[in-house]
């Protein structure tokens, strides 16, 4: 959960809190500081999937820690750091640890526990509501006029470099390479890394779950980048948004283990069916009824399902792949997740625009998880066949 406290929440979406104290300091433009936020997320998806190579060549525990150490020297940096060219290197860095430090740690908790990864899956994205949760009540008292406008920000930096040196010695200390067995040792030559990363094109299941995680990739940073903005338009006080914001995060402490664990015991599949079911309904709620009651329960829903989606994909992106090719599966489907946060808010943001309303791009978001769902399905259609054909081939 620390781990990914640090590199998801502190790496990556803690950015849009301290972004207006940050660019009033340094002088920026909205659109240069905007494009900081740009570099780290393309950081994070030109090196997702080289991390995961490295994780199954290395070990997933290497990387885990080379990852936490791209976000201290990020953080470490960006606490000092005036100059524009240097800023963008060490939030290059900041994506970098995500892409390192998060879905090999996935990859090592599912192959630690094959029987019941998505219960530790679950815990371990708790943390992402978690840090949510105290992101938003501590990043905005350290920017705020008592600690002045030029060392508030700079003092959450500073902050975020301690947790993380913090969370390198627990990680050097607690994580552990899952063991390997003789079948996997081909696994240390390049060439078979090479072939495994093929493998995964051809396999239908991977490859479905890819697109459903892009799907959740789009619709996640859309909802998180524009939901509030929708809810103050309709009419609600920024208070009572932001509460709602909070409630969110608070559920999705305790919904990551809950969905993990019904999904080992009523198959991935299943339960990421009506997972995403639910949030495409939650969605679509505030499109027909933007009122207080509304984004309540659309907020009420999502903080019930997002972190069970990720959990669930997760979880089920490795069933059907060897133990070694799990960190290379879970960076696959990754690589979609972090493009659609990539196309996500540019596409949202110019339907916005023009069409001076929130309520079509909200409309289409809950027209995306739909198909989610119907992929969802269509995934586990595909992971039935997958182990009914190795049984045949094994009897």
């Amino acid at each position: 959960m620390f781990c990914t406290l640090v590199a998801v929440v502190f790496a990556r979406l803690a950015y849009g809190l301290i972004m207006p104290t940050m660019q009033a300091s340094l002088g920026l433009s909205v659109s240069a500081a905007a494009n900081l936020g740009t570099v780290t997320a393309m950081g994070y998806l030109a090196l997702v999937l080289p991390a995961g190579s490295f994780a199954s060549r290395y070990g997933s525990r290497q990387a885990v820690l080379l990852g936490l150490c791209f976000g201290a020297t990020g953080f470490a940096g960006l606490s000092i750091a005036s100059a524009y060219w240097l800023l963008i290197i060490l939030m290059a860095l900041l994506g970098a640890a995500t892409a390192f430090a998060y879905t090999p740690l996935i990859s090592l908790l599912g192959n630690w526990y094959p029987k019941k990864r998505g219960m530790v899956i679950g815990f371990a994205n708790a943390g992402v509501g978690l840090g949510v949760l105290l992101s938003g009540y501590v990043v905005p008292y350290l920017s705020s006029e008592e600690f002045g406008l030029d060392s508030g920000w700079r003092l959450v930096w500073k902050l975020f470099a301690i947790c993380t040196s913090l969370c390198i010695v627990l990680a050097f200390l607690v994580l552990k390479n899952p063991p390997i067995d003789r079948d996997t040792q081909e696994a240390n030559d390049t060439r078979a890394n090479s072939t495994g990363i093929r493998s995964l094109f051809s396999n239908s299941h991977v490859v479905t779950i890819a697109f459903v995680y892009g799907i959740v990739g789009v619709v996640y940073i859309v909802q998180s980048l524009f939901m509030y903005s929708f809810s103050l338009n309709q009419g609600l006080d920024p208070i009572t948004a932001g509460r709602l914001m909070a409630m969110m995060g608070m559920l999705a402490v305790v919904a990551g283990p809950s969905w993990g664990w019904g999904s080992d015991k009523l198959g991935q599949s299943n339960v990421l069916i009506f997972c995403m079911s639910i949030s495409a309904f939650g969605m679509f709620i505030p499109v027909v009824w933007p009122t207080v009651i509304g984004f309540t329960a659309h907020y009420l829903l999502l903080g019930i399902t997002i972190t069970g989606l990720f959990t669930t994909i997760l979880a089920t992106a490795t069933k059907t792949v060897k133990p070694i090719q799990a960190p290379i599966a879970v960076s696959f489907v990754t690589v979609l997740f972090a493009l659609g946060q990539l196309l996500g808010p540019a596409l949202a943001g110019f339907m916005i625009q023009k069409s001076h309303s929130y309520t079509l791009t909200f409309f289409l978001c809950s027209l995306l998880l739909a198909l989610g769902a119907y992929l969802c399905w269509l995934a586990g259609k595909h992971e039935r066949s997958f182990f009914r054909a190795r049984h045949e081939q094994i009897a």
